[in-house]
């Protein structure tokens, strides 16, 4: 390694430090993992109202699809995140398990399903166009990956097209969340976004990554932001109901853990006139049992 080498990779690790409170022209937002049943929804009733006051956060968006028990959301577990301070609700996979919320997709703006499962005959929306605290518009873009997942539209085209018609349309600041098993497609998704959008976050594993970073054309990034929810757990349930698919193979129902939980997200400063990303920081609380 030369030092040349050696001083570019010391200054990939420095990301910019995130201020107490966003700086002039910079918009905050927080984006939180899979909030997970009821553990979660405590966590966030217990912590996110002040984290807004005191890190003077903007906008909330949140992964809402293992809300209701676990697993699907119901219109009751999404009013309680609006009254936690959720502004948007993002979604994958599991939104369409419970039946209550489907019409409530076309209803409800602030629920997003992912934008790849088409336009024709899927109800609700893939992104939509909000207004943060401090009257800011911004888009929140909800897509799904398909690499070990159900091979829906291609979400590469899919947000290429959604760009392209849009481009002028779309507010400056533009957030992504990626529901995708694996990280190499959400790695791939980022570097391919990289300047066209403010952010793109990881969510459906549960597991926090740690590399969240800047992106060089000024996209923030992490591949999975983890989940909101218990610790102690199976990524959000009970040992005892998952370890016997590992140990005899055979079905078991899921329950949602409990004990200590945590609170995962990141926090990102955004300048509202160019959409990029100024700096980023992991944010993670946790409320013993």
């Amino acid at each position: 390694m030369t030092r040349r080498d050696k001083d570019r990779t010391l200054a990939a690790d420095q990301l910019p430090p995130l201020p107490a409170r966003p700086g002039a022209g910079a918009l905050r937002v927080l984006m939180l993992g899979d909030v997970i049943g009821r553990p979660g929804r405590v966590v966030l009733e217990r912590y996110l109202p002040a984290l807004r006051e005191e890190r003077g956060i903007d906008l909330v968006t949140a992964n809402g699809e293992n809300l209701a028990h676990g697993m699907g959301l119901t219109i009751a577990t999404a009013r309680a995140l609006y009254g936690c301070g959720v502004d948007v609700i993002t979604s994958g996979n599991h939104i369409w398990d419970k039946r209550e919320i489907i019409p409530e997709l076309d209803r409800d703006e602030r629920i997003l399903r992912p934008l790849n499962y088409g336009s024709q005959g899927v109800p609700g929306r893939g992104w939509g166009v909000f207004h943060a605290a401090e009257g800011t518009e911004v888009t929140v873009i909800n897509a799904q990956g398909r690499a070990g997942m159900i091979p829906i539209e291609n979400p590469f085209s899919e947000m290429d097209r959604l760009l392209d018609e849009a481009a002028d349309e779309l507010p400056a600041v533009r957030l992504v969340d990626f529901h995708c098993e694996m990280t190499s497609e959400k790695t791939a998704f980022g570097l391919y976004l990289d300047g066209r959008v403010s952010a793109v976050v990881g969510t459906h594993t549960h597991v926090p990554t740690a590399d969240q970073r800047i992106l060089p054309r000024g996209t923030a990034f992490t591949a999975d932001l983890g989940m909101t929810g218990p610790i102690d757990s199976v990524i959000g349930f009970e040992p005892e109901s998952v370890l016997p698919r590992f140990l005899t193979g055979l079905p078991t129902r899921f329950e949602v853990g409990s004990g200590p939980v945590v609170l995962n997200g990141l926090l990102i400063d955004v300048d509202t006139a160019t959409g990029r990303a100024r700096s980023v920081e992991r944010l993670a609380r946790i409320l013993e049992a």
